[in-house]
């Protein structure tokens, strides 16, 4: 749950990073996922019009923030979608490295445990609270289970970390299909907020 007085301030959301700031100044390591999985990322005709209409909406997302870091495979897939979820809808973003700003991160723990990443924070134009998604889709967290327990059998002499390589590969090629599916997750969540 996220506590009334956050420390996400309107004034503290505008220090944050814009996507191409972030893109430009912060990452340091897997800039090319970072690029490729952006430009390949499509937000469709549909999923445009919803996110331009759920911005007039009264209780719609006005801006989003994210959370995260760019060694994280999850911050690769997922941050690029957002950027483009935002630019689909003439939408604020502010990115905040987690590391530097664990006070945020504190607020958006998933499970109330973990500091996953990315996080997803939405607001309204008045910078309320809307709601937030964290790290990846329902479907991505199956399938990599599907394919870590797949390898196990298949690679019965390998180590623990040539079955981890062996699994990251694979999962890459889910990337684009996982992209969608948060597309659809984050509308599915602003949709029952808006009670639309």
């Amino acid at each position: 749950m996220v506590s009334k007085a956050s420390v996400v301030t309107p004034e503290r959301y505008a220090s944050g990073y814009t996507y191409q700031d972030y893109f430009d100044q912060v990452i340091k390591v897997n800039k090319n996922w970072f690029q490729q999985l952006y430009d390949s990322c499509q937000v469709s005709a549909e999923d445009t019009e919803f996110f331009r209409q759920a911005i007039q909406h009264p209780r719609g997302p006005h801006h989003m923030m994210v959370i995260g870091e760019d060694w994280c495979p999850d911050v690769f897939r997922g941050m690029p979608v957002m950027a483009r979820i935002a630019e689909a809808a003439d939408m604020g973003i502010r990115i905040f490295p987690r590391d530097a700003n664990m006070d945020i991160m504190n607020e958006f723990l998933k499970e109330g445990q973990w500091a996953s990443i990315p996080a997803v924070v939405f607001y309204t134009t008045k910078h309320e609270y809307i709601c937030h998604w964290i790290e990846r889709p329902v479907s991505a967290d199956k399938e990599m289970k599907e394919v870590q327990a797949q390898l196990q059998e298949e690679m019965l002499n390998a180590s623990d970390p040539e079955i981890r390589a062996a699994a990251r590969t694979q999962n890459q090629t889910r990337y684009p299909a996982w992209q969608q599916e948060s597309i659809r997750e984050i509308r599915e969540m602003l949709s029952q907020h808006m009670g639309s």
